[in-house]
């Protein structure tokens, strides 16, 4: 090289003795970027040194390494304060991602199937994220986009029966005068996963912080919706009802405040529907300009409580599913007579709670958990019962009712009068017949029984 020499535009260009590494300049980059000392010289001072820096594991010994080198030379200090390390990414078939290979799908296509919010949580909640290797698979992708799906089902169901009830969220209850132990439950989750959030993110560690989102939204959907739904459309506690809506009025909002830097696209979509910022001028345009939420206070016992109950209601289910060579599976929605669960007594709200999940007529605090499964006439009846009114239920649907319609109903079989009042109140029925033909009809197996249930719209 030292015989190569040159001139150009009066510039002679020939080796020079002292090489630098190609990384130096990138080390430099902090105050090299803004021409630091020579001017930007405030700019350069009021964020050095940088909040954090990011790239994948390989730069731990490249750039991460050569800009403390750099700027603990020349100016005494470390150049960041923080580091995000990204690790690698295989593909498919579990080798490191590559063109060559053709190991992966385009991630613009899965994208456009899934949603860009689907491939944007899975890739932060991943292990790459905390340096370590990770394999991008389709099916994951698809597993993330189905469960975050869940916030546009409760979404729907709020908006379904806030629609028929004509709930105005300017008359909703404020979250600190909630009285029902399930709406204090869901509040003080979504402060506590506000909280987890904020301490992950603190500490620069991305899955740490969402580690328990989609948990969350399991117990929002599979918990607080499913065990309120009769909250919704019963109407005996108006108070009640609104205390349900002011509830998840309130979370649906506060979860898209708390979502938005990692699926932005729905946390936006969310807002608007909820708020309706795009109309009314009062209300913040756009989640994204809002600030991080503050968390309001936790009962921490109602937390407790509601944690020992579903421990409480797993093991019933498990004494359920639990049976001998001459035992007979009982189904879920056949009712038991008792059960006996172990330590200190709960309140009755939550034994009622364990009631109706566990299907038994009974619940009380005992030495040992036990649950008796001696089959009466009266049990077996009101499991008939309940199988029927899950079949005129989905019958409801099938006939494209909507959930506040009156129906008339005729159910082919006998029934006792003990209970017509309990079914006709339970599928809003106005009046029950027996042979009646109305517009939609069906025939359903009742513990091997065929029943042909019709109905039509009162």
């Amino acid at each position: 090289m030292d015989e190569i020499e040159f001139d150009i535009e009066g510039e002679h260009f020939k080796r020079i003795e002292k090489v630098l590494d190609c990384w130096f300049e990138s080390g430099s980059m902090p105050f090299a970027q803004l021409h630091y000392p020579f001017e930007n010289k405030e700019k350069f001072e009021q964020n050095y040194p940088a909040d954090f820096i990011v790239e994948y594991v390989g730069q731990v010994r490249a750039w991460f390494y050569y800009v403390h080198v750099v700027n603990t030379a020349l100016f005494g200090n470390k150049a960041y304060r923080n580091v995000i390390t990204t690790g690698t990414v295989a593909g498919n078939d579990g080798r490191k991602m590559s063109k060559s290979l053709g190991n992966y799908t385009d991630p613009t296509e899965l994208m456009d199937k899934y949603s860009a919010d689907a491939l944007r949580f899975l890739m932060l909640s991943s292990p790459v994220l905390a340096g370590e290797d990770f394999a991008l698979i389709d099916k994951d992708v698809s597993d993330v986009a189905r469960k975050l799906s869940m916030i546009w089902n409760v979404y729907d169901f709020f908006t379904m029966y806030a629609s028929v009830d004509g709930f105005d969220s300017k008359q909703a209850i404020a979250v600190s005068k909630l009285e029902n132990p399930l709406d204090i439950w869901l509040v003080s989750r979504v402060y506590e996963l506000r909280n987890e959030i904020t301490k992950g993110m603190e500490a620069y560690n991305i899955p740490s912080a969402l580690s328990n989102v989609l948990l969350f939204i399991d117990d929002l959907s599979n918990w607080f919706v499913r065990r309120s739904r009769r909250r919704f459309w019963k109407s005996e506690d108006d108070t009640d009802k609104n205390a349900a809506y002011s509830t998840l009025y309130f979370v649906l909002v506060y979860l898209a405040k708390i979502l938005a830097p990692f699926t932005p696209f729905l946390a936006e979509e969310l807002y608007q529907k909820m708020t309706g910022a795009e109309f009314d001028s009062s209300v913040t345009e756009s989640v994204h300009l809002l600030d991080w939420p503050e968390a309001g206070e936790i009962n921490q016992k109602v937390l407790e409580k509601m944690a020992r109950t579903r421990e409480i209601i797993t093991e019933g289910l498990a004494l359920r599913m639990n049976k001998s060579e001459t035992e007979e599976q009982i189904k879920v929605r056949q009712p038991l007579a008792e059960y006996i669960y172990e330590g200190e007594p709960l309140d009755e709200y939550y034994e009622q709670i364990i009631a109706d999940e566990v299907n038994v007529k009974s619940v009380r605090a005992g030495e040992k958990a036990y649950l008796d499964k001696h089959l009466t006439e009266e049990l077996l009846e009101e499991g008939f019962i309940r199988e029927l009114i899950r079949f005129v239920q989905a019958a409801r649907k099938e006939a494209g009712l909507e959930v506040d319609d009156r129906i008339k109903l005729s159910i082919d079989t006998e029934i006792s009068e003990d209970w017509q009042d309990i079914l006709k109140a339970e599928v809003l029925a106005v009046e029950l017949g027996q042979d009646n033909n109305y517009q939609y009809d069906e025939v359903v197996k009742v513990n091997g029984k065929n029943i042909t249930i019709s109905l039509e719209k009162a």
